[in-house]
């Protein structure tokens, strides 16, 4: 039976949204763990526990970055906040293919469902990544406000629209990827002194794939336009996402490329569980299109 606006709409930070978007459209966000210099740290959208500025400069010192999951026990905490005021979840999660945040937030939702067997926790795979994800809250967000849809229409809009989600990402830090075990160190060597940047997309499955390379920044930045136009459906009418990794003037850059082209940009940080492994200079581009990886 379909429910009625008594549900809350969540997801968690590695959508790497901005604050103010989540909190304009209602949207709840679990923050996601990382460790780094021997401390646990929990990402939050509004980055109170460590600002990126600060996170990208120890990467890029070579300071050790780890992420790991969501817990168990802090799935049920935060699922019983709402289930206890008698209200339902509608819970977007991180991809699968990524992390083994999905199952914990499953079987957590199984145990704290036997001791509020009346109330309702819906877990979608989003197949989404970083801002990938972002945009997918971004046009759920915006359906969940406006129209206010009962639980299972939002549900079958998510269903309906998260594998359209494009993914396109050019990465610049070599380094970090070969210290996440990425590349090899002989194609990190050659990869830098002859500028090639690894493009990286999310394949059906929601895992990160290696979808070719490009040279220069210039070329970077013309190849993501071009994913855009070839992949991309009624792109006048789309709102898009550009997401970098502390490179903001890279950012700018891309949306003075494509801004008459499409309705609207949003650009957003790369939060530290995807910066940990692509580091600075990452730029992204996902919009709506066709999920097609050549």
């Amino acid at each position: 039976m379909s429910k009625f606006g008594n549900y809350v709409l969540m997801t968690d930070s590695t959508c790497d949204l901005n604050q103010k978007i989540t909190d304009d459209f209602g949207i709840e966000v679990m923050p996601m763990v990382f460790l780094m210099n021997n401390k646990v740290y929990h990402h939050y959208l509004d980055c109170r526990e460590m600002d990126l500025k600060e996170f990208y400069s120890e990467l890029k010192k070579g300071v050790l970055s780890q992420t790991t999951q969501i817990s168990y026990n802090s799935y049920l905490e935060f699922f019983e906040k709402y289930l206890s005021e008698g209200k339902d979840i509608v819970y977007v999660c991180f991809t699968s293919g990524l992390s083994g945040t999905y199952n914990t937030s499953c079987i957590a939702a199984r145990d704290i469902l036997e001791k509020y067997p009346d109330r309702d926790i819906t877990i979608i795979d989003s197949k989404a990544a970083s801002v990938g994800q972002g945009l997918l809250m971004y046009y759920v967000g915006k359906r969940y406000k406006e129209t206010k849809p009962s639980t299972d229409e939002l549900i079958a809009y998510i269903e309906n629209t998260k594998m359209d989600i494009c993914h396109w990402f050019v990465v610049d830090d070599i380094d970090q990827l070969k210290r996440g075990g990425r590349i090899s160190s002989v194609t990190a060597t050659f990869a830098k002194a002859l500028q090639i940047k690894p493009v990286l997309s999310v394949d059906n499955d929601g895992k990160l794939v290696t979808a070719g390379k490009v040279r220069g920044a210039a070329n970077a930045m013309n190849l993501l336009v071009e994913k855009l136009e070839t992949y991309g459906e009624d792109i006048k009418e789309q709102t898009v996402i550009i997401g970098h990794a502390n490179y903001p003037e890279g950012a700018q850059e891309l949306k003075k490329k494509i801004k008459k082209m499409v309705k609207e940009v949003i650009i957003c940080d790369i939060g530290p569980v995807i910066g940990t492994h692509v580091g600075t200079g990452m730029l992204a581009l996902p919009f709506i299109g066709k999920r097609i990886i050549e």
